[in-house]
């Protein structure tokens, strides 16, 4: 007579299981897909982030070009006043506006 409630406790169990293996399987086989997928969110650029990357990498190009016009300037100044090394200086300052000047954008005029 005592394995009566263990035979019932066990039917029940097994009734109730399926459910849970069920949700279990499924969380089990998606989860390679969900990894993945998130592997290539991350390993991936989406169009907005590379803009504000393109937007942040023309900026800093910009700024460097406006330190070198104001360090020609200054330099261009004091190799008029007859300073050799000023005038090296000037002339490197200049060179690398020459390379920079390429890569960035002209905006068009205002009108």
């Amino acid at each position: 007579m005592p394995r009566y409630p263990i035979l019932l406790s066990a039917l029940a169990c097994a009734l109730l299981l399926p459910g849970c293996l069920a949700k279990t399987v499924v969380g089990v086989a998606t989860a390679p897909v969900k990894i993945a997928s998130r592997g290539v969110d991350l390993a991936t650029t989406s169009q907005s982030e590379a803009d504000e990357n393109r937007g942040r990498e023309l900026r800093r190009r910009e700024e460097r070009y406006g330190e070198l016009q104001r360090e020609y300037a200054r330099q261009n100044q004091r190799c008029e006043q007859g300073r050799a090394d000023a005038c090296d200086k000037a002339r490197e300052a200049y060179g690398e506006m020459e390379a920079l000047r390429p890569s960035i954008p002209v905006e068009p005029a205002r009108r």
